[in-house]
């Protein structure tokens, strides 16, 4: 497993290097010379905003239940999990990632999962909020109407999570007896059943106690998330503003938005691919060809490669860090 899946990293690394290269051809790479590098540290800078946003987030879902994490143990936790995200298949191996280093402060697995939980459910929500409005501004000002269901399905299928949760949530009772006959009738062994029940439990009892905190903190939570995805999904209207062009940037984050989804399509990590040939056909038309493609680099970078790179560093040290009391005392 551990081998298909660094096959699968070197594809999407291989993918995100060729898609600009066939759209734009060497002169997208030959562009990237007018990119001031004031602007590329820019960028950098505020994906370090975004992180250290994201630290403060779970530190406040946390709600003290993580002793001695202090806010720089809680940036390598984001860092690294995000690291796992970009770099599995569909983002598979961030919630073990994520249980695992939570692990180290005391957490247990279930509280884990259910701070990941909490956090995707925030995420689902902040978009339910902006993508009808950025949906409608891109139709009415840039795109013919008729594709209106190309954002209609990601919008549907957002707000169907988010009621399919609130379901489960009202009806846990009768979803785990049915699960439970289910299982029953489907061979699998009592204990088995009756550990998997547990788990659940577990689960629902540390997702309460996550959200069981002030409405105001509840309130915090969601704006920090909410000004994390505004951040980052600025980052090709700097890439555009960076080269010397111009670009709305409300179109910008919507194309964002969209290659983003699109990405997650190719279930490759980062969604490389996707992202790159849905971000460029969005731009072309706006930008040009060359452009366009050179925009696309910038942003992957920035966004995927960045990621990699840091997350994986910090991964090292944390590492090495563990590692050291044992070869000491080897």
């Amino acid at each position: 497993m551990r081998r298909h899946w660094r096959w699968l990293l070197l594809a999407a690394l291989t993918v995100g290097a060729v898609v600009p290269l066939v759209m734009g051809g060497p002169a997208a790479f030959h562009e990237l010379a007018r990119l001031p590098l004031s602007w590329l540290l820019g960028m950098l800078a505020l994906i370090g905003l975004c992180w250290n946003l994201n630290a403060w987030r779970l530190r406040l879902m946390l709600n003290g239940r993580a002793p001695g994490m202090g806010h720089g143990s809680a940036l390598a936790t984001v860092m690294v999990t995000e690291f796992s995200l970009n770099a599995t298949p569909g983002g598979s191996g961030a919630p073990f990632t994520l249980a695992a280093l939570l692990s180290r402060h005391g957490v247990a697995p279930a509280r884990a999962t259910a701070v990941l939980a909490v956090d995707q459910l925030t995420d689902m929500l902040v978009f339910a909020t902006l993508l009808p409005t950025v949906a409608l501004y891109g139709l009415a000002r840039y795109l013919d109407w008729g594709g209106w269901w190309q954002l209609a399905v990601p919008l549907g299928l957002l707000v169907g999570g988010l009621v399919l949760v609130a379901l489960l949530a009202r009806h846990q009772r009768r979803v785990l007896i049915a699960s439970g006959d289910l299982l029953a009738w489907l061979g699998l062994r009592r204990r088995r059943r009756y550990r998997m029940a547990r788990a659940v439990l577990r689960f629902r009892r540390g997702l309460e106690e996550t959200l069981a905190v002030p409405r105001r903190r509840l309130l915090l939570m969601f704006a920090l998330c909410l000004l994390h995805w505004l951040l980052r999904y600025s980052v090709i209207y700097l890439a555009v503003l960076a080269l010397g062009e111009q670009l709305d940037w409300t179109y910008g984050f919507f194309v964002q938005m969209v290659a983003m989804g699109a990405g997650h399509l190719t279930l490759l990590p980062g969604g490389a691919g996707g992202a790159e040939v849905a971000g460029a056909a969005l731009l072309n038309p706006w930008l040009g060809t060359v452009t366009a493609a050179t925009v696309i680099v910038i942003w992957r970078f920035v966004t995927f490669y960045w990621y990699l790179i840091a997350g994986g560093l910090v991964m090292l040290f944390l590492g090495l860090k563990e590692a050291r009391p044992l070869m000491n005392g080897g």
